[in-house]
């Protein structure tokens, strides 16, 4: 059974940095697709950054660019999310997601494309 294990979330003042780690368990590989979605209070789940396992091409949704960086670690099994700059609009909960499928080249950014989630890490953003 496939295990996704987030950390790395808390509270930060705007202008600060977290990376989110998010270690895969439960097989031997990375699947097609994994990501990042963040769901804030009363809103649906997001995604935030998508990655392909071979070659690695990424995408970001446009309220990230620039200040988000996903990637991968094959041996240690692990997705990273390095954040930066970060804005009070970024504060929720962060889910890793894997078992994605691509279109065109890049993952999906739907939700439902996704078979396997972690349990989420929060991160909060204020002054």
């Amino acid at each position: 059974q496939l295990r996704l294990e987030e950390s790395g979330g808390g509270s930060v003042q705007p202008g600060g940095s977290l990376t989110l780690s998010c270690v895969v368990s439960g097989y031997s590989g990375i699947r097609a697709c994994m990501g990042w979605f963040l769901q804030m209070p009363d809103k649906e789940r997001k995604a935030v950054a998508t990655i392909t396992s071979h070659p690695g091409r990424t995408s970001y949704a446009d309220s990230v660019k620039g200040r988000f960086t996903i990637s991968q670690d094959g041996a240690k099994k692990t997705l990273y999310l390095q954040m930066n700059s970060l804005k009070t609009e970024d504060t929720g909960t962060y889910y890793c997601a894997a078992g994605g499928t691509t279109y065109g080249g890049l993952c999906r950014s739907v939700p439902s494309d996704y078979r396997d989630w972690g349990q989420g890490t929060q991160v909060f953003v204020s002054s």
